[in-house]
This record gives structure tokens, C-alpha cells and sequence, in this order.
């Protein structure tokens, strides 16, 4: 018998259109997509499903979308499909703004909560570095000690760190932009696979974002959370956890740290896991599960058909 971990996906994972078929096919999932309007105090279910890519794609709307496409999916489960998480999942889990997803799944908050924290996320990140001074990079195809040397020599009196350790030879650097280049070039100059600098709008899990982390460590401070019905693997230390202090804490540190992607599928799949449901929009996560641990079986699920795939296999 099989043992599932969901899994929810982070930022890069949105497109136009995400959830509108499960909006149009489901009451619950429409319910979900009204809640996180009523939240925002705007009609985010209309950028959504409509765009333009460029709004869904500035970060304070782009958290709250995908962590609303991921709970629609968990609903229309749940409702429709008569699941129950405590009792058929193991462990959950999200890659970034993918953790308060997780959390949702598990009512540590409500979907209102997430929304509103994703929000604030999102807008205080943007604001913590002046646009065009700080940004990412893909690194593909080196270890981990080599990205760190990397960072080491091109953030040399700057910023320049490992943000995520996504696994499957992919390594995301995080810093200052003119260190950022020279990382690419230095990159190359190591005969690594590939490096590249990605379409993102600030410095995600660094320290630069020092800033946005002291806004969400009062936000959270304030957050009604609770411990979750099934356990959550935390992205800062890949180690399960209940505790909603400890995930309050885990949250805040999480703005400026390491995604410990690879260490936290690891740690599932050591754990008895043997199969991974990609919970919302993409299939991001489990195309990095399948190359960290090729044992193990992942799939995605964000349409109606995924839906109805996945609960004949329960």
C-alpha cells in the first residue's frame, strides 16, 4: 500500500488560466477562489484566471494565486472526493510560499490567513531591495560545495548566497546583481552544465531580505496558527514539525533562508515515503522529486481529470 506525501508548489510554477477549470467544474473550488477574494478585498480569482501573465507575475499576487489553485485542488478532494488527509497522508510539504499552502492543507490557518500573510509576503519582499539591485540564478549541473565556492569568490564584499538547494543537480544563488554576474561567468569558467540568470524581481532567500522577514516576524507573531492534522516538513530545516510556534519561527526564517529542497524530499523518502502528489498549479516539484530520488513515485494533480485519477488510486 502506498504512503503519500502531498507536496505544493512555489513561485515559477503560475500560469493564465491556473484552477479555472476546477472552478467552472466545482463549487468547493469556486468557494476557495471567492475566499481568497474576499481576503484581498480584490477579485485576484479574475488575474488568475484571465491575466494579463505580467499581474500574476509580480509577487504579491503571484503567493496568494498559487497557494489558492493548490487549497481549490484540496478541497475539491476533500469534498468531492470524500479524502481524508489525516488518516491517507503522511507528510506535507511546499517549496517556498508552498509551505503556507502546505500548512493551509493541514488547518494550521485558514485560507484567509495564508492569503493575507502570501500578501503580505509578497509586497514586503518586493520592497525590501530596490529593483534591479539584487537578483537569482540557476545553477545547473554543480554540487553543492562547488556553488558554494562560487558564492564565496563572486559575493566577495557583497551579498551572495545559496537560496535553493532544489536538488537533481539545480542550485539557485541569491544576492546582489553585479555578484550575480560575475557567478555566472565564474560558473562557466568551472566548466559547470549550465548558469543563468532568472526572471525573478528580487534577491528571494538571502540575506537582503532582512527587511521583509522583520515584517513577517510581526505579522506571524499575530497569526492565529495552529498544529497542523498531519505533520509538515519545514523548508529552513527539512525536519517535520506540529509545533505552531515553532512554525511561526520556521516562517519567519524562511524569508531569508535556504529552501532545503533536495534535504527535505530526502528526508520524506527516508521516512517510508513512496509516493509524492504535486497538489495545485505545475508539475515543477514533481519533475525535481523524480531526479533527486528516481525510486520513488510523483505525480501532479490540478485538473479535474488529475482529481479523479488520484482518488481511484486511494
Amino acid at each position: 500500500m502506498a504512503v503519500y506525501a502531498f507536496v505544493f508548489p512555489g513561485q515559477g510554477s503560475q500560469s493564465v488560466g491556473m484552477g479555472a477549470e476546477l472552478a467552472q467544474a466545482f463549487p468547493a473550488a469556486r468557494a476557495v477562489f471567492e475566499e481568497v477574494d474576499e481576503a484581498l478585498g480584490e477579485r485576484l480569482s479574475k488575474t488568475i484566471f484571465e491575466g494579463p501573465m505580467e499581474a500574476l507575475t509580480s509577487t504579491e499576487n503571484t503567493q496568494p494565486a498559487l497557494m489558492a489553485v493548490s487549497m481549490a485542488v484540496m478541497r475539491v478532494l476533500e469534498t468531492e472526493g470524500g479524502l481524508d488527509l489525516a488518516a491517507k497522508v503522511s507528510l506535507l510539504a511546499g517549496h517556498s510560499l508552498g509551505e503556507y499552502a502546505a500548512l493551509a492543507a493541514g488547518r494550521a490557518f485558514s485560507i484567509s490567513e495564508a492569503a493575507r500573510l502570501l500578501r503580505l509576503r509578497g509586497q514586503a519582499m518586493q520592497k525590501a531591495v530596490p529593483a534591479g539591485q539584487g537578483g537569482m540564478a540557476a545553477i545547473i549541473g554543480g554540487t553543492l560545495a562547488q556553488v558554494q565556492e562560487i558564492c564565496t569568490e563572486a559575493g566577495k564584499g557583497s551579498v551572495l548566497e545559496i537560496a535553493n538547494d532544489n536538488g537533481g543537480g539545480q542550485i539557485v544563488i541569491s544576492g546582489a546583481m553585479d555578484a550575480i554576474d560575475k557567478a555566472v561567468v565564474l560558473a562557466k569558467e568551472m566548466k559547470i552544465k549550465r548558469a543563468l540568470k532568472l526572471p525573478v524581481s528580487a534577491p528571494f532567500h538571502s540575506s537582503l531580505m532582512r527587511p521583509a522577514e522583520d515584517v513577517m516576524a510581526e505579522a506571524l507573531a499575530k497569526a492565529d496558527i495552529a498544529s497542523p492534522i498531519v505533520p509538515v516538513i519545514a523548508n529552513v530545516t527539512a525536519e517535520r514539525e506540529t509545533d505552531a510556534d515553532t512554525i511561526r519561527t520556521n516562517l519567519t526564517k524562511q524569508v531569508t533562508g535556504r529552501v532545503r529542497w533536495r534535504e527535505s524530499v530526502e528526508a520524506m523518502s527516508g521516512s517510508g515515503i513512496d509516493t509524492f502528489v504535486e497538489i495545485g498549479a505545475g508539475k515543477v516539484l514533481s519533475g525535481l522529486i523524480r531526479r533527486i530520488d528516481p525510486e520513488v513515485s510523483a505525480l501532479s494533480v490540478g485538473t479535474p481529470a488529475d482529481i479523479e485519477s488520484l482518488l481511484k488510486s486511494f
